[in-house]
């Protein structure tokens, strides 16, 4: 059954918002909840924690592998760390102190990833992380999430500090519509199916679910029923909602803002590739290559992102898989 959703959000915040406002309320409620940022404690909002618990706020300056260093140590001591900055400084920086201080000891350490994607903009190519989920999913003992919206963004915060394990949350810059509520459910290794469609299957993650949303509504109007999942959790990623789409729809694309090389598409593929199924799968996002500087809009049309560019490959793939 689908989850309910708002279909005409008034309100417009960025998802790394939901995140800086779950550390304050994990923050009261647990005395042992550290923060470490490198020096963009705005930027992430990690400054609302500082605020009201300065002693047991880090600011290590720009040093992201002494950032996961320091957090790993402070969490062999009974604490839990989160530590955030930049997805292209964290974890594209520091991924190697991550891998062994963090995932081998298997330490309560959350890595908050903001600005990432091309909807950092202008920007640039260097600071347009579109390999992290990658660099992530692959490391053992290492939770993945890719939240939708602000609410989500909160709720996904809450959920990583409860496994009390390393966790990954991928957020962005670009104010996006939250169309999702608090009864809206989040769980690790679970999804949300918004939509229902016959024809086709988008499963989409972090900016992308809302502009699935839209395109659904685009191909409604031209006789293409798709199905819309938001696949949060990347890893453990939902194959039981894999599954079913694959069955239901025989046709999936998904939708990321990321490279198409070991995202959250290559794990639906890894998913398929293990069942007895022949469904047609098309992994769209940035195919191979560094994008530009320009606006969050401007380059989510470029690259086929927005939701006319989605609806415009779904048209692509339902006519190729009909034919």
């Amino acid at each position: 059954m689908a989850v309910p959703y708002n279909e005409n959000p008034k309100e417009k915040k960025a998802t790394r918002d939901g995140f800086g406002k779950a550390l304050v309320e994990i923050g009261e409620a647990d005395k042992n909840a550290w923060v470490l940022t490198a020096d963009v404690s705005e930027s992430t909002r990690t400054h609302w924690f500082a605020e009201k618990f300065p002693s047991r706020f880090v600011q290590v300056g720009i040093a992201e592998q002494n950032m996961a260093g320091a957090a790993a140590g402070i969490a062999t001591c009974g604490k839990q760390a989160f530590i955030s900055s930049f997805g292209a400084f964290s974890p594209g920086r520091n991924w190697e102190q991550i891998r062994v201080s963090i995932c081998y000891n298997n330490v309560p350490v959350i890595i908050h990833a903001s600005h990432t994607g091309i909807t950092v903009g202008p920007d640039g190519a260097s600071h347009q992380m579109l390999e992290d989920i990658a660099l992530m999913r692959t490391l053992p003992n290492m939770n993945v999430l890719v939240p939708s919206d602000m609410d989500q963004a909160k709720k996904a915060t809450h959920l990583l500090y409860e496994q009390k394990m390393p966790g990954y949350m991928r957020t962005s810059r670009e104010k996006i519509p939250t169309f999702t509520n608090e009864d809206t459910p989040m769980g690790l290794g679970s999804s949300n199916l918004f939509i229902e469609g016959d024809d086709v299957a988008i499963l989409a993650c972090g900016p992308m679910v809302w502009e699935s949303l839209l395109a659904a509504k685009e191909l409604k109007k031209e006789g293409i029923s798709a199905s819309v999942v938001d696949l949060y959790s990347v890893k453990p990623i939902d194959k039981e909602m894999i599954g079913k789409m694959a069955k239901k729809t025989g046709l999936i694309v998904t939708a990321e803002e990321h490279q198409v090389h070991g995202g959250m598409g290559s794990a639906v593929a890894e998913v398929l590739a293990q069942m007895k199924t022949d469904a047609v799968l098309k992994i769209h996002g940035i195919n191979n290559r560094f994008c530009e500087s320009g606006s969050a809009a401007e380059l989510m049309a470029k690259y086929k992102l927005d939701s006319s560019g989605i609806a415009e490959v779904v048209k692509e793939e339902v006519k190729k898989f009909k034919s």
